[in-house]
């Protein structure tokens, strides 16, 4: 599950490792998943552990959730609290890049280690998880899972809309691949915005 919309994502800021609280439309977007969470029974809830992650989860019913600094958002750097149509407008080509994973802003992590810390996160849980697992994340995050485990490059996944899920299934005992078996699911509308 993507983190409800936070005040940083209303003004299209990017937030990468820096916090924003949720807005109220992100308050109200967890509350409606939340009945949807709890259908869904996991039987372990983890999550990033930045601020808007941790808001999430204790909104949809667990405080408790332990929590992975290496479900954290992509750190993107001097690009960090930048309005994505101001980006867009001054470096057209350096944004479509960063968003298919082939640039990195000056200080940022690229996406290849990114990738990473995100994939060995969740083959650690889903190891040690015997049942389904529920991680509140970022959509950088989802991104990269389903980059690593569904062989979509980022430049082909359109934007997690905040407080939907995406369901993947481990079936297989290597957990090098899975299936996509939903994507931006929940109570809100999907973000069809190119420009996440």
């Amino acid at each position: 599950m993507r983190h409800g919309e936070t005040e940083w994502n209303a003004e299209q800021r990017l937030q990468g490792q820096d916090n924003s609280v949720l807005s109220e439309r992100g308050v109200a977007q967890v509350r409606r998943f939340r009945p949807y969470a709890k259908a869904l029974k996991p039987v372990r809830v983890i999550a990033s552990d930045l601020g808007r992650t941790r808001q999430t989860v204790a909104l949809i019913g667990h405080p408790e959730a332990p929590t992975d600094v290496r479900l954290r958002e992509l750190d993107m750097g001097d690009w960090t609290g930048r309005r994505k149509p101001e980006l867009i407008a001054e470096r057209p080509e350096e944004y479509a890049a960063w968003r298919a994973g082939t640039f990195t802003p000056a200080r940022a992590e690229s996406w290849s280690a990114f990738r990473q810390r995100v994939a060995d996160s969740i083959r650690e849980w889903i190891a040690n998880t015997e049942g389904d697992l529920l991680a509140v994340v970022h959509g950088g995050v989802i991104r990269a899972v389903c980059h690593e485990f569904l062989d979509l490059p980022p430049s082909r996944v359109v934007p997690v809309t905040p407080g939907t899920a995406t369901i993947l299934n481990f079936a297989a005992p290597d957990r090098v691949t899975a299936q996509l078996e939903a994507y931006n699911i929940g109570s809100v509308a999907p973000d069809v915005s190119v420009a996440d």
